[in-house]
């Protein structure tokens, strides 16, 4: 389970799964949709842009190569992260996302931690992400795990103008630190 100096009573109660069953897609999608809806103004466009996505991720699964995280209190979808399967020994790290509610206890640090473990496990050599760049806690995640920011793009997406970002994580000269 999860620790942390703080909200300690919450995290007891945090069930983190990486068994993908039948509905995690729709309870990515959920979440998705309310946070960046509520927290950032996203409109509809970015709900079908997570859908195509997850529907990707259930039609090329594989147990072994490519795996989604769920972390819940009592059935109700509080984060997520997965890791999809890409072409050359990459593999593609998707849907990072805790619930605003569960914020600081964390949670976040310890899914990455699982993701990463995951992709040194399938033999991957370099995991890479495409991220906003108005998304400072994520990115500081990143960073810390030492993903390289490679590029950034001026995009006019989900009812905004953003700055999105491209990182790589070699995972090839981690294993020769």
């Amino acid at each position: 389970m999860i620790t942390s100096g703080s909200n300690q009573s919450l995290l007891p109660d945090i069930n983190i799964r990486n068994n993908y069953q039948y509905g995690d897609i729709g309870m990515v999608l959920s979440l998705h949709g309310q946070v960046y809806h509520q927290g950032y103004g996203f409109n509809h466009e970015f709900e079908a842009y997570v859908a195509e996505g997850l529907a990707e991720f259930a039609r090329i699964y594989q147990d072994g190569k490519s795996s989604l995280w769920i972390a819940e209190i009592k059935d109700t979808i509080i984060g997520s992260i997965a890791i999809l399967e890409r072409p050359h020994q990459q593999a593609q790290l998707r849907w990072f996302l805790v619930h605003p509610d569960y914020r600081g206890i964390q949670l976040g640090k310890h899914l990455f931690g699982e993701a990463l473990k995951f992709c040194q496990d399938a033999e991957y050599e370099k995991v890479y992400l495409w991220t906003l760049g108005h998304l400072d806690a994520a990115r500081t995640i990143y960073h810390k795990n030492g993903f390289k920011l490679l590029e950034k793009n001026k995009i006019v997406q989900f009812g905004h103008h953003l700055v999105e970002e491209y990182h790589v994580l070699n995972l090839k000269e981690l294993s020769t630190k």
